[in-house]
């Protein structure tokens, strides 16, 4: 333990954090460091609002609002008015759980003021961070308005009197309304993230248990507001629109509401592509900055507060995993609900089918009991770690806990909404479909445990080759990421064939029988994987909490028994982030793949001839799929160079403080923890808009310019196949590459971890370092490009859900 003389050095940290930083932010770049030092140490100003309205008036505001929707839904169906119903019940199970937190106690006075600087931080970069992508947005929004003010209608929408005005208005108030619930989304799990990670450390002071729940619960209502605002958003937004259009009155038809919704999915998506490449980059440059000179060259420990990116590399923690986190799952829910209600709305349409409401509403049916299911999974986590049962088996318990619960109500929902009596069965085999994705996500959890957890080979043999030197530990980790991807693709092929078989078998027909249950039968396996979203998203979490309370009960000087306390449950949080992503990715290929036939739908309804074939013998379109390879390639390489450039800056700025103010390492100076903050700030919302620009530009392009090489060529809908093969190539690339990376950067750091338990020589060995080298070359890896991989595979296919018209002649 540092010398107790330390205390009264950092007695004056957020005093200093606070003076300083509005010279600093300046100095870090043009244009950028005076709107975060504006910011820096104030709350976002719409939370703020938010938060100083009297509670009274705010309960009306909130009341109105919520009953001008149930308004709506009611109006709609009284499937919509439950739904609508279970969202405010489950938000305000959230606000109970916000609230058993925050009475939670805060620790000593040096924990507050440490946990102050991180927030001051984190609120700081996520208003500039968010205030650049709003612009954006904005800019995007006149674009897709211009853009559907020259595009075609369909027939059904022609007949229906939906003109180019309408869809145009519409299409880019859904837009803005994903982008906006995806930032709030992001808000909340950084807001939550910055709070509990003080009273977690304060927790860990009296028992691990208590500091498991904490953290636990924390992230608990993150996921509830997360879920809850998705479900909440796609139920209001379909309801409006049929309110609107007169569904009720026969003036349109139901199935074609759906098709109005992917602004919604397109608005989330964006949001959350710059919101995971904007925090990925600043959480990794900081830790890699952060280990690099600290560990490695000053053989410090990690969250020593004499490491002057100690600050940032915390705050990282919060914008990078807990904001970005929230936006990525916000996205992915909001996709795979549209685009099953795509389907639902198309199979029920060629069956025949005289009322699909129920197939339609199906995937919000589901979602709303994810709430409920996942809130008795939180509740009934209780117990205390041993030598036998880690406090991950205890989150696992309430995992197991939400899936069980989650099946029976599968079962029911099924036999509810999806009986019909041209085919009496078909409830039955949809379960059965749903019951495939339930299994393929404990699946997915459960390998992504084995690959990157140190209690298994994959993880020791890295730590093993840690001892022979840094290269032997690099190779051995990429060995780890190729070998991870093998059994997450023999799952996902497993199920996505069970599930179309399945479906296929339901006895649902079109007017010449053939069947027509199989695409929406993956649909209903997706629901299945995503059916526990809401615990998954609450242990994901977890980890970046726990991981803070351990940095704040190191620079607090707490004793070591308390700090064994966080390091138990940050060891365990990096599992359940390594599992989590591999269930996103899981997930993502899932719902990328229900996009994709919804793509084929719309494009066959706007064309008026069936488009379900992708010919990739014609050389345009095979050209098409090798573009979409290689942007998943170009992607990943912008967004970790990312990191690299970020990073450098960091590790110049530390060893300049380290050699300038040599007092540091004697707790006799002051480390500058306001200069790194501002320039990884700074660096971060520069590099985040390549990587991003591209992944928004790439498939506009292709299919705009293959279009018009059609028409010269004489070859009709050119456009549209060649970004089918863009897509359908793309999908299959970054589902590898994103379980590569994220598998093998969380066996590099887990790898790390087991070292420093004792194993090869721990801390500040050889092998030590070795491990520390594989972990910073795998932070970029599972933290920057391999989660922005989720959200690209998806916004590739809804952007060109939105911009379909433009590739069609």
């Amino acid at each position: 333990m540092r010398s107790r003389a330390a205390n009264s050095s950092f007695s004056n940290m957020q005093t200093s954090v606070a003076l300083d930083m509005d010279h600093d932010i300046e100095m870090a770049g043009p244009g950028v460091g005076k709107s975060v030092a504006s910011d820096l140490s104030k709350m976002n100003p719409l939370a703020r609002c938010v938060i100083s309205t009297d509670r009274k008036v705010l309960g009306l505001i909130v009341l109105f609002f919520y009953s001008v929707l149930l308004f709506f839904g009611l109006k709609t169906s009284y499937i919509a008015g439950c739904v609508l119903l279970i969202c405010a019940v489950m938000l305000g199970f959230s606000v109970w759980l916000a609230r058993w937190v925050m009475a939670r106690d805060e620790g000593t006075t040096q924990m507050i003021q440490v946990s102050s600087a991180i927030r001051d931080g984190a609120e700081g970069y996520f208003t500039t961070q968010y205030g650049t992508i709003g612009r954006m947005s904005v800019v995007l929004t006149v674009v897709i308005y211009v853009t559907y003010m020259f595009r075609r209608v369909t027939p059904e929408q022609e007949e229906s009197g939906m003109t180019r005005g309408v869809l145009a208005f519409l299409t880019s108030l859904s837009f803005i309304l994903g982008a906006f619930c995806s930032a709030i989304a992001g808000y909340v799990g950084m807001w939550v993230s910055v709070r509990a990670n003080v009273r977690v450390a304060g927790a860990a002071r009296r028992s691990a248990s208590e500091a498991l729940q904490v953290a636990l619960r924390a992230g608990g209502f993150s996921a509830m507001v997360v879920v809850g605002m998705t479900v909440l958003g796609v139920c209001s937004l379909f309801s409006a629109f049929c309110v609107f259009f007169g569904v009720n009155s026969g003036k349109v038809s139901i199935d074609q509401i759906p098709l109005l919704l992917v602004g919604y999915g397109f608005g989330a998506s964006f949001v959350a592509l710059f919101a995971q490449l904007g925090g990925g980059i600043y959480t990794k440059a900081a830790d890699v900055g952060a280990d690099l000179v600290g560990k490695v060259e000053q053989n410090i420990p990690e969250d020593d507060p004499r490491n002057p990116a100690v600050i940032a590399d915390l705050v990282g923690d919060n914008v990078g995993d807990c904001a970005a986190r929230g936006a990525d799952l916000f996205e992915s829910i909001a996709a795979e609900i549209i685009s099953a209600m795509i389907l639902g709305g198309t199979m029920a349409k060629q069956s025949n089918l005289q009322n699909p409401i129920g197939f339609i509403m199906f995937p919000l049916v589901v979602h709303s009991l994810d709430l409920v299911v996942s809130a008795v999974g939180i509740l009934s986590v209780r117990g205390q770690a041993s030598k036998s049962v880690s406090s991950y088996d205890i989150m696992k318990r309430g995992y197991s806990v939400s899936i069980f619960l989650a099946a029976i109500g599968f079962l029911i929902t099924c036999r509810t909404l999806l009986y019909t009596e041209s085919a009496p069965s078909a409830w039955m085999y949809f379960s059965g479909c749903g019951f495939v994705g339930i299994s393929c996500s404990y699946a997915f959890v459960f390998i992504s445990q084995y690959y990157t957890d140190y209690k298994y080979a994959p993880v020791r043999k890295i730590a093993e080759a840690s001892a022979t030197g840094h290269g032997t530990n690099i190779i051995a980790g990429v060995g780890v990421g190729m070998e991870a991807t093998a059994m997450p693709v023999i799952v996902i092929s497993m199920a996505v064939t069970a599930a179309y078989w399945l479906g296929k078998m339901s006895g649902l027909e079109d007017n010449q029988g053939n069947p027509t249950g199989g695409l929406f039968g993956t649909a209903v396996a997706c629901m299945g994987m995503l059916s526990t979203a809401a615990y998954v998203l609450t242990m994901d979490i977890f980890g970046p909490i726990a991981d803070n309370a351990g940095g704040i009960v190191e620079m607090s000087d707490e004793p070591e028994s308390v700090r064994e306390i966080t390091d138990e449950l940050d060891a365990v949080g990096n599992t359940t982030k390594a599992t989590t992503k591999g269930y996103a990715i899981g997930s993502a290929a899932l719902a990328a793949f229900l996009l994709f036939s919804a793509y084929m739908d719309e494009v066959s309804a706007f064309n008026g001839e069936k488009f379900d074939v992708v010919d990739i013998a014609i050389p345009e379109v095979w050209i098409g799929g090798l573009l979409g390879s290689m942007l998943v390639f170009l992607f990943s390489a912008w967004a970790c160079a990312a990191v690299g450039n970020s990073a450098q800056d960091v590790v110049i700025e530390v060893r300049r403080q380290f050699a300038e103010k040599p007092g540091i390492m004697t707790y006799e100076e002051m480390p500058d923890y306001a200069r790194c903050v501002s320039i990884v700030a700074a660096s971060a919302l520069k590099e985040m808009k390549k990587p991003g620009l591209l992944a928004v530009g790439a498939p506009i392009a292709v299919g705009v310019s293959f279009k018009y090489f059609g028409k010269l060529t004489g070859q009709s809908m050119l456009g549209a196949k060649v970004v089918a093969g863009m897509i359908m190539f793309a999908t299959v690339t970054g589902i590898l590459m994103a379980l590569f990376l994220n598998t093998a950067g969380g066996a590099w750091d887990n790898a790390k971890k087991y070292v420093e338990t004792g194993a090869h020589g721990g801390k500040n060995s050889e092998a030590h370092k070795a491990a520390v080298t594989g972990d910073t070359v795998g932070d970029p890896f599972k933290d920057t490009a391999g989660p922005s991989i989720h959200v690209l595979i998806k916004m590739l296919a809804t952007i060109t859900l939105v911009m379909a018209p433009l590739f069609l002649d």
